[in-house]
């Protein structure tokens, strides 16, 4: 009897955390996680049974799809924004073809226990890519459908995924003497730049500003490497988690869309550095543009028309730009920074 479990990809990374501890305490289902390095010490106990190993590697899926019945699937992992553009090939290998052997997994899935597989699959903004900023301020926010002509590798890969994900959903081997189709209910939230309270910016092209606050707790100079006007939308980590909990569990009769936008707020570099300077009187932090960073955030939407979300699966964020970083980012940050100096401390008295 095979065991009926969720499966988390890329489980080790900033969505991943957040994602098994809202899962350990809410779903009947047992974990398992899928990542190339070992998870963290403190999500271990949360997980049912944590696979060391690659998405590219379709022996081991077979291996998991002969022993457990998965019938929800979160694909977390990816290779980001700014990594993929220094190693395109890798990214489209690590992006689109694990995405296709996740795909192709959820498919074996579906058609062995006769009931559709959720597949909830993360998008980025990326997908966007507006022709000059002239464009972008008069295009305002932007909706799922609109400028979809991405300029970086991450971008092409997320919305090439997203086409894939609606052809398996709706279209899979639609010549078959029988319907394949149907056995994967695939659903995407194209989401904004990330923010997270626990995890450290790992090279996303929107970690500007989680780079603010850390280097601000830390006592450290920060170049931030876009203009102070350069606006794009953010959100708050814990939203972003309510967001793949609330469309994973929505009646797939519900939905009008296999992509949605969600939105938080949108703030420019020089709003977020007014608030963590406030945060930390004295704090170093300056503006060094980077050009083609610059580049590729002033090609990406100023805002997000997440309308679509509200309506279909009652999609509203709890943060917004105060309560992010007053209430989650700022405190939570600080106080990591804090406890680790207080160890040195005690290490060195």
């Amino acid at each position: 009897m095979r065991k009926f479990v969720v499966l988390i990809t890329g489980a080790g990374g900033e969505i991943g955390h957040g994602l098994i501890t809202r899962l350990a305490g809410h779903d009947a289902r047992r974990i398992v996680t899928l990542d190339v390095a070992p998870l963290d010490a403190a999500l271990t106990p949360m997980v049912h049974r944590e696979i060391t190993g690659s998405i590219l590697d379709t022996n081991l899926l077979d291996a998991v799809v002969a022993e457990f019945e998965v019938d929800l699937v979160f694909h977390l992992a990816a290779l980001l924004s700014t990594r993929a553009e220094f190693t395109p090939v890798t990214a489209h290998q690590v992006n689109v073809q694990g995405t296709l052997n996740l795909l192709e997994f959820a498919q074996k899935e579906g058609e062995s226990h006769g009931r559709p597989v959720v597949f909830v699959y993360p998008s980025s903004i990326a997908t966007y890519g507006l022709p000059s900023l002239e464009a972008k301020t008069r295009a305002g926010p932007v909706r799922e459908d609109e400028f979809t002509h991405p300029t970086t590798m991450y971008g092409c890969n997320k919305l090439y995924c997203e086409q894939l994900g609606h052809y398996y959903s709706r279209h899979y081997k639609q010549l078959a003497a029988e319907t394949l189709s149907g056995k994967i209910d695939f659903r995407c939230v194209r989401f904004p730049g990330l923010i997270s309270a626990i995890t450290v910016p790992s090279g996303g092209t929107s970690d500007f500003a989680p780079e603010m606050i850390h280097a601000a707790a830390k006592g450290e100079p920060y170049r931030c490497f876009v203009r102070p006007d350069a606006r794009i939308p953010f959100m708050a980590m814990p939203d972003g988690i309510d967001a793949l909990m609330t469309l994973s569990a929505i009646p797939g009769d519900r939905l009008t869309r296999t992509a949605y936008n969600v939105g938080a707020f949108s703030p420019t570099a020089a709003e977020i550095r007014e608030v963590v300077v406030a945060a930390f009187p004295g704090a170093d932090i300056a503006f060094g543009v980077d050009a083609k960073r610059q580049g590729i955030i002033d090609t990406w939407p100023g805002d997000v028309d997440d309308s679509a979300a509200r309506r279909d699966w009652g999609w509203a964020p709890k943060y917004d730009f105060e309560r992010a970083f007053s209430e989650y980012l700022i405190p939570t940050i600080r106080g990591r920074y804090e406890q680790e100096a207080e160890r040195a401390h005690g290490r060195t008295r």
